[in-house]
């Protein structure tokens, strides 16, 4: 097939005069070319399209694809993940991952909650906070837990995200809404295990790759996989494969969370147990990230022996699948 590429390189956006948090989220070009080469490894042709205005132009152009493998995040708003796949879907052109519907819910981390919690899947407790007065409407219990609604990567989630009164309540939902310009999601703070299941295959043949757990060392950050923690992983976070009771539980939940959500072809999901060791959603990762030794996607399928050439390969296979 012959293959194009779109996607957000961070370069571009450091150039710009983007800040290093602002643009944690686009790829690297070594993240750009491992892709690549994985697909030219297996047989295709490829095709460097980039971000989604280069996308108009080439599509303006006449230009056209067999297949495109999106890993392309958007810049700005809620359908910003949308908007690649629904140019796509305007031309009829086959992608892979989800589709614009999914890309949006999922984005939003609180509309996403709620599909979870409707189909019955265990998620914590939950609030969106809109505006400061909403802050006041919250009845959850302390410890809570707060983050910006659509941001990745951690961005947003510190230490200060464990909220353990109304002070600081107060403080954080203000500070983050100042800061990020979004609503703020808060949660009952689940003080258990927290896992990371990656998923490949679409509806019945979806399947769990592995169930890793993240460990947080004695000199991270405390209480979060937060956006600093996950810059310096090497150092401050332990990643284990795991495989006991809880950790298939987790397994479920994921694999369930993915088909209510409607995710495709390949992707991660986020779990932290409660206080009775039940694994509950947190987010779904659709556009996990796939530098093939930093991301946790990646991590994941070298720990179970999955080659990043074939994690790659399934991928598009299960996209060709869905198009067949």
């Amino acid at each position: 097939m012959q293959i194009g590429m779109t996607y957000d390189l961070r370069s571009d956006y450091l150039a710009l005069g983007m800040t290093e948090e602002k643009t944690a989220e686009f790829d690297r070009e070594d993240t750009v070319l491992a892709i690549e080469e994985s697909l030219r490894d297996l047989g295709h042709e490829t095709d460097r399209v980039g971000h989604v205005k280069s996308l108009v132009s080439r599509l303006a152009r006449g230009d056209r694809w067999d297949l495109v493998f999106n890993i392309a995040e958007g810049v700005s708003g809620f359908g910003r993940e949308a908007q690649v796949p629904a140019l796509l879907e305007a031309y009829d052109i086959p992608y892979t991952f989800s589709d614009p519907l999914t890309l949006t819910l999922t984005l939003h981390k609180g509309m996403a909650k709620h599909v979870i919690r409707d189909r019955g899947i265990p998620t914590a407790p939950f609030a969106v906070i809109e505006d400061p007065d909403d802050i006041a409407t919250v009845t959850l219990p302390f410890p809570l837990f707060a983050k910006p609604v659509a941001e990745g990567t951690g961005k947003g989630i510190s230490a200060r995200s464990k909220i353990k009164n109304e002070g600081e309540l107060e403080e954080v939902c203000f500070s983050m809404l100042r800061e990020y310009g979004q609503p703020v999601l808060l949660e009952t703070y689940l003080p258990g295990r927290e896992f990371t299941v990656g998923i490949l295959g679409n509806g019945k043949k979806a399947r769990s790759l592995g169930v890793l757990e993240v460990v947080l060392r004695g000199h991270a950050e405390p209480a979060a996989y937060s956006y600093h923690n996950k810059k310096e992983y090497e150092t401050l976070v332990e990643y284990r494969l795991v495989e006991d009771r809880e950790a298939l539980k987790a397994a479920h939940v994921a694999l369930a969370s993915w088909k209510a959500l409607g995710c495709r072809d390949g992707g991660r999901v986020d779990l932290r147990s409660d206080g009775g060791g039940m694994p509950c959603f947190m987010e779904v990762n659709p556009l996990a990230g796939l530098h093939p030794v930093h991301s946790d996607l990646c991590i994941l399928a070298s720990a179970t022996g999955l080659s990043y050439r074939d994690l790659i390969g399934g991928i598009v296979e299960a996209a060709a699948a869905r198009y067949r």
